[in-house]
Parts: structure tokens; C-alpha cells; sequence
């Protein structure tokens, strides 16, 4: 359902992020920079989240953009030589949209731009998703990466 397109700059998105399956939402990353990546993704009709019009509910964007976060620290990691680690969405504050969702078929560019980093692990990214060159979704996204992600969970989402 999530075909791999891979750039001969970047690894196949299944080697730079954990998520799998139908959870998978970005195709490809096509850029990345010390504190930017941009990504590509396509809106499937048949995708678990598409509407009964086979589109894309732009609230879903969070999401590309949390991938997109992941795959930044991830390749950041890769660099250095080192695992990339899991992290957690914390959320925003705004979630901009122009449109209420994405067609079926389309093709979305996900940006993101750090503007915080932390030796905690704390971070934000300025994010945007543009389609055929117009900005449909904006948003600054906080995420935590722990240092210990299995004692993190069990620490604090205990059922």
C-alpha cells in the first residue's frame, strides 16, 4: 500500500523510521539538512484514514509531520553513527489547515525545520505540508526523544 521510493541521497523510509504497515504515511525522504528534512508522501484512497471520497482527513498532517520529525532525527543519528532512537509527539498548540482534507492521489511535501533542541531531549519544528506548490497545513510540533525509551514507557503509560 506504501510503495518505497527511495532517493539515491537517503535510504529506503522503511530503514530510517520504525513505523510499519498501513502506519506508515511518508514515501521518501528527498532532502536533509542539520536542522531540516523535507519528505513525500501520497495520499491513498484505500488507506485505513481515507474518507468515503478516498481522501486524506487533514488532521492526519500531524502525523506526516511527527514521521517527518522522526525521520530527521533518525538520519541525524544514522550520521553520527549511531541507532536512531524512539521518540514521542507531544503535540502543538495550532494546527493550521487550508483545506479540510488531501485527494485521493495527491502528492504532499512535508517540511520540517528545528527550532529547539535540548540535551534533554526536548525539541519543536517549524512544519508545513504544501501540495502542488500551495501550503495546505502549518505547525510547530513539540517532541521528546528519552534516553531510555522502554523505561520512559513504562515510567509514565502504565494501564
Amino acid at each position: 500500500m506504501n510503495p518505497t521510493h527511495s532517493s539515491p541521497l537517503f535510504p529506503p523510509i522503511e530503514a530510517i523510521i520504525p513505523h510499519r504497515g498501513t502506519m506508515l504515511l511518508l514515501d521518501s525522504v528527498i532532502a536533509c539538512g542539520d536542522e531540516t528534512l523535507t519528505a513525500l508522501a501520497t495520499v491513498h484512497a484505500d488507506a485505513w484514514y481515507a474518507n468515503t471520497e478516498g481522501a486524506m482527513p487533514a488532521w492526519i498532517g500531524i502525523e506526516l509531520m511527527a514521521q517527518a520529525i522522526a525521520a530527521h532525527v533518525g538520519l541525524l543519528s544514522m550520521r553520527a553513527g549511531k541507532p536512531a532512537r524512539p521518540g514521542v509527539l507531544l503535540g502543538t498548540r495550532r494546527y493550521e489547515m487550508a483545506r479540510d482534507a488531501f485527494a485521493p492521489g495527491a502528492p504532499l511535501r512535508v517540511t520540517v525545520n528545528e527550532v529547539l533542541r535540548s540535551e534533554e531531549g526536548h525539541g519543536a519544528y517549524g512544519c508545513t505540508i504544501e501540495q502542488d506548490g500551495a501550503r495546505c497545513a502549518e505547525a510547530t510540533v513539540k517532541v521528546y526523544q528519552p534516553r531510555d525509551f522502554q523505561t520512559f514507557i513504562e515510567e509514565n503509560y502504565r494501564p
